[in-house]
Order: C-alpha cells, then structure tokens, then sequence
C-alpha cells in the first residue's frame, strides 16, 4: 500500500495520465492542457483539486455547465479569458470565479496569450452530476466515478 504524503511541491507532481477523458473529436481539442491531479494524491474522495496548465492557444475543457457540481478556480500565473454565457472576462492572476451547480452557467477558461496560464480547480465529486455542453454535440453523466459522454440525441461515443 502506497503512504499518503504529509506535504508535497504540487509543481513537481505527475500530471494526469490521461490527458482527458472526452471521445474524440473533443479529446484532441484539449492539447495543451494538462492537470496535476493533487487531490488524489492525498486520497481525497469527496471532491478533486488539479493544478492546472495550459499552453498559449489552450482551452480548460468544452464550455459546460454542472447539473450538480460545484466548481472553483483561481489564477495562480497568466492571463486566462474565462468564457460563460455572459460573454469574455479577462483574468489574471489572485482572480477567482465559481460556478455553483445548477444555475446552467456554461464556462471554461482559454489561454489567448504567449504565456503560460496555471490555476487552481476545485470540483466536488456528487454522484449523478450530469453535464450540459451547449457549443458541441456532447453530454455526460457521471455513473461510479466515470464520465459517460453520449451525443445529444443520446447516441453513446465508442
């Protein structure tokens, strides 16, 4: 059995090996993004913690919306555009934002600069959550701590 770190320097964790866990022809849309998951190596289990990096022209996921998820970023480096549906907000680094779970408020951030943005994600881990992609033909629903992405009509993606 593998010990619990006491502490540790996130910067110099593993990233995901997974690089995401959307099908295609999402999945490639998400080069340059990569998490370090922190909060599993904790063991956490009732919400996750990812340091987050994206690359310049990188986006943190497909616009979306939770259904019972709540979610917290902040900016550590960079100057990341975060995208909701009330349009573009500059960001920059000591800046926070929060999406409570149910209010439908698609987001997700783009890094539209030459440098490289890093942050903070936290997201609880409600069983059930489903989740809206209102610019893409996608939706998922989480069943046993795994993301099931189907396309809107409710075709599932191999």
């Amino acid at each position: 059995m593998n010990a619990v770190p006491i502490a540790l320097l996130g910067t110099d964790t593993a990233p995901r090996t997974k690089p995401s866990n959307y099908p295609e022809p999402f999945a490639s849309r998400m080069a340059g993004r990569l998490k370090k998951p922190l909060g599993d190596l904790f063991g956490l289990k009732n919400f996750g913690v990812n340091l987050t990096h994206l690359a310049p022209g990188a986006s943190s996921a497909l616009r979306h919306a939770h259904t019972r998820q709540d979610e917290f970023i902040y900016i550590l480096r960079g100057h990341p555009t975060l995208h909701t549906d009330a349009g573009m907000t500059s960001l920059s680094p000591g800046m926070c934002a929060g999406f409570a779970h149910g209010t439908g408020d698609a987001h997700r951030l783009v890094n539209e600069t030459l440098e490289e943005v890093l942050y903070l994600e936290i997201g609880d881990r409600t069983l059930g959550d489903e989740v809206t992609y209102p610019d893409d033909d996608i939706q998922a629903v989480l069943v046993d701590q795994r993301w099931r992405f189907t396309r809107k009509d409710g075709t599932p993606y191999t």
